[in-house]
């Protein structure tokens, strides 16, 4: 038997001592390659969690950024904007001088005619209900045009992260548009209490008008019967408003005016991130006008 084993050996000794050998080598060769699987899954565990917490940390910067934006809506842009149209508003349909004619006209009798009088408290009606209505309304239109500007800020913010590989990417394209242009959007709230305050107060008092001609002044007026005369006032408005026309009354046509400021640094050179700025601005303006012509903003 030994001997038997001895010639097996004798025989096969240079097969036996190959397959071992390559036996050895390719159990040699799968501990590496097992051992370098690994390496490399440790590798990307490492990354993907380097990347969950580049990505946690871009999320936290861009709500705090928009948290931020947010701020500045509601405690400083909507704030100055509806001091600055109560004031306008109240400048524009002051009826001080008004009572002190009827006043004086009770205190000297040759004052003022009967028709005098009469056109006087005509006025004082149809003023006192412009006064009523276009705060109520204007107010409204403010309040609805920054958080319209609110969300399409926070949209783009989000489109930035959403297209994003990387943080680096993602500060890259959020610098299309600055912080300062982040504020340049939200100061456009004061065109309708600066610049289109007069046009809107004219609009508002002929629909007044045209409405109030049929209420006299001996009638007297319930609750609802005010209510119901302003829900009129506000209804014929907006019909006078052809083609949502009244969105004219809170985003500029144009923004010439916001590109010569931002174009050209205080240095007086041509600033390129100020141009880029002003064509990122006129895009949300425009984005601004079709949400705001959507049929669901409507709350007559």
């Amino acid at each position: 038997m030994l001997a038997s084993a001895r010639g097996f050996w004798a025989r096969h000794r240079r097969k036996i001592l190959v397959s071992l050998g390559v036996a050895g080598a390719g159990y040699a060769a799968y501990r590496l390659y097992d051992a370098h699987r690994a390496q490399l899954l440790r590798v990307e565990q490492l990354r993907a969690r380097e990347e969950q917490a580049a990505d946690d940390l871009v999320k936290n910067q861009l709500q705090e950024h928009f948290e931020k934006v947010q701020s500045i809506c509601d405690t400083t842009t909507l704030p100055l904007a509806m001091h600055q149209l109560c004031e306008n508003i109240t400048s524009q349909l002051d009826i001080s001088k008004l009572t002190d004619k009827l006043r004086q006209g009770k205190a000297e009798s040759r004052a003022l005619t009967p028709k005098e009088k009469y056109d006087t408290w005509e006025e004082i009606k149809i003023k006192s209900f412009t006064k009523t209505v276009s705060s109520m309304w204007a107010m409204t239109l403010l309040s609805l045009y920054t958080r319209v500007q609110v969300t399409i800020l926070g949209r783009h913010l989000y489109l930035d992260f959403a297209r994003a590989t990387h943080g680096a990417q993602l500060q890259e394209e959020s610098d299309t548009f600055s912080e300062n242009g982040h504020k340049s959007f939200l100061t456009t709230a004061d065109y309708l209490p600066t610049g289109k305050i007069n046009a809107y107060i004219m609009h508002m008092q002929h629909a007044a008008t045209e409405v109030l001609k049929e209420k006299q002044l001996k009638d007297l007026m319930s609750t609802d019967e005010v209510l119901q005369t302003v829900l009129q006032i506000l209804d014929l408005f907006m019909n006078l408003c052809e083609d949502n026309s009244w969105i004219k009354y809170l985003v500029p046509d144009d923004a010439s005016v916001q590109a010569q400021l931002m174009a050209v640094s205080t240095s007086g050179f041509d600033d390129s991130s100020l141009l880029n700025d002003f064509r990122k601005l006129e895009q949300l303006m425009a984005e601004t006008r079709v949400v705001l012509a959507r049929e669901d903003n409507f709350l007559v």
